[in-house]
């Protein structure tokens, strides 16, 4: 391979595949509108996905490698109408979302989705990126569509996984609010995993990439672990917390990955394809110190996407009692 073409490349996961692929010595051409610069070392083609001229700036050459992570079907429909043609192989980053099924333990890619989000239909992530996934079907065997989950490591613009090493790095010596964990699941892929596995896979079809499934308390005793808290961890119910107005896996005012009890599946996907077809795990306890110091550099108490600010959980600790 010697060119690739990312429809992004200025995000945080797309800057991560940019990245990888420059350190291979591949050519690397960024599409995007321009409000962000491309990484270093990579060529920055302007273009809106919304504009019938989209992909002016590339549409003459031939790639080796097109990848998109577009959230739009319309967008990867449109990309694979106007460069298809010329790629040698085409990755697409979907979604665990992309399943209708919450509940099956250990599901693979067989496993039923959403019904495709139709032209016109109101936006629904999850129908949205099934119908991207058959305009990408289309190219046959030249196609890959990766299903990550939960994407974790430094600089995660969702603040999701991140919560938890800062609420037991902010909180010292002093409680931690927790949801209950019995029986609750954890799974999650590091993005330079995910970013590997894109460059470096010549597989072809579905792929779940994603991580090993771990008990959620142990995860989080992990992450306490290393942030080095000595307070007591209060655990709260789920009815209790939904009452208490706090949302579940996402968001202001949440605990990030607390899953509705009968989402049994939504965390506990089968990775067997992933890791036959190339795909490495670095080990949890080394993305749990990349989240960690790049919280701490960030700052513990920042303003967040995702989970309590300490105020927040402190009225929270006080009502439980």
């Amino acid at each position: 391979m010697t060119n690739a073409l990312i429809l992004g490349g200025t995000g945080w996961l797309s800057g991560r595949i940019a990245r990888r692929l420059l350190d291979d010595g591949i050519a690397v051409t960024c599409l995007a509108r321009g409000g962000r610069a491309a990484p270093e070392g990579a060529a920055l083609a302007i273009g809106d996905r919304d504009s019938d001229t989209a992909y002016e700036a590339v549409r003459e050459s031939e790639w080796d490698h097109v990848i998109d992570i577009s959230s739009r079907a319309d967008h990867v429909a449109a990309a694979v109408a106007a460069l298809g043609a010329g790629a040698a192989r085409w990755t697409y980053v979907s979604s665990m979302s992309a399943y209708s099924d919450d509940e099956t333990v250990g599901a693979d890619e067989s496993a039923p989705l959403h019904a495709p989000a139709a032209p016109g239909d109101e936006y629904e992530y999850g129908s949205q990126k099934v119908a991207a996934e058959e305009a990408v079907r289309t190219l046959g065997a030249r196609a890959l569509v990766v299903r990550p989950g939960l994407i974790v490591g430094a600089g995660d613009p969702s603040d999701r996984f991140g919560y938890w090493a800062a609420a037991f790095a902010r909180a010292g010596a002093e409680p931690v609010l927790v949801p209950e964990v019995q029986g609750r699941s954890f799974q999650v892929i590091d993005v330079d995993d995910l970013a590997e596995y894109i460059v470096a896979s010549t597989a072809t079809g579905a792929a779940n990439t994603i991580g090993d499934r771990h008990p959620l308390g142990d995860v989080l005793n992990a992450v306490r672990a290393a942030a080095g808290h000595t307070g007591e961890l209060k655990t709260a119910d789920d009815d209790w917390l939904e009452a208490h107005g706090v949302g579940f896996w996402a968001g202001a005012r949440s605990l990030p990955l607390w899953l509705p009890a009968d989402m049994t599946g939504f965390m506990t996907r089968s990775n067997e394809r992933f890791l036959e077809t190339g795909g490495t795990l670095r080990p949890l306890a080394d993305t749990i110190a990349a989240v960690l110091a790049d919280e701490r550099a960030r700052g513990v108490d920042r303003e967040r996407k995702a989970g309590l600010t300490r105020a927040e959980e402190r009225e929270l600790l006080t009502a439980l009692g």
